[in-house]
C-alpha cells in the first residue's frame, strides 16, 4: 500500500488518505489548503516539541503560547524565514529557556526542510 493515497472528491477538494487518517484540503475554503497544512505542520511540530519538553520537566504549560510568523521573498514569493515567538508560561524556570529552544529546534518537520528529500514524479497506466 502507498504511504499516502490522493483522492479527488469533487470541486477544488483534494484529500490524502493514510492508513490512519483522511487529510482534507480545499482550495475553495471549506478546509485548509495544502499550503496552510504545510505551514500548520511546521507550527504544530514546534508546539509538540515544546509540550513534550515541558511535560518531561514537569512544567505547567498553561499560558505557553507559540506564534509563527513568516518573511517572504518578494521576488520569488517563497518563504525566506520562519520565526517562532514562544511566550513562556508564568513561573517558567529561566534555566530551561535555552533547552526549550533547543527542543523546538529538533522538530522533525524543520529537520526535513533543512535536508530536503529528492522528489520524483512518474506516470503509470
Amino acid at each position: 500500500m502507498s504511504y499516502m493515497k490522493v483522492e479527488f472528491p469533487g470541486g477544488l477538494r483534494v484529500d490524502a488518505r493514510s492508513s490512519r487518517h483522511l487529510i482534507k484540503t480545499d482550495q475553495g475554503g471549506s478546509d485548509p489548503t495544502p499550503f496552510e497544512l504545510f505551514l500548520g505542520s511546521m507550527a504544530t511540530c514546534a508546539g509538540i516539541f515544546a509540550l513534550g519538553f515541558c511535560k518531561n520537566k514537569g512544567i505547567n504549560t498553561e499560558g505557553l503560547d507559540i506564534s509563527m510568523d513568516l518573511e517572504m521573498n518578494r521576488q520569488t514569493g517563497m518563504i525566506s524565514k520562519v520565526i517562532y515567538d514562544v511566550k513562556l508560561p508564568e513561573g517558567f524556570p529561566a534555566k530551561y529557556e535555552k533547552a526549550l529552544i533547543n527542543s523546538i529546534e529538533l522538530c522533525s518537520v524543520k529537520k526535513h526542510m533543512m535536508t530536503p528529500p529528492e522528489f520524483e514524479v512518474k506516470t503509470t497506466f
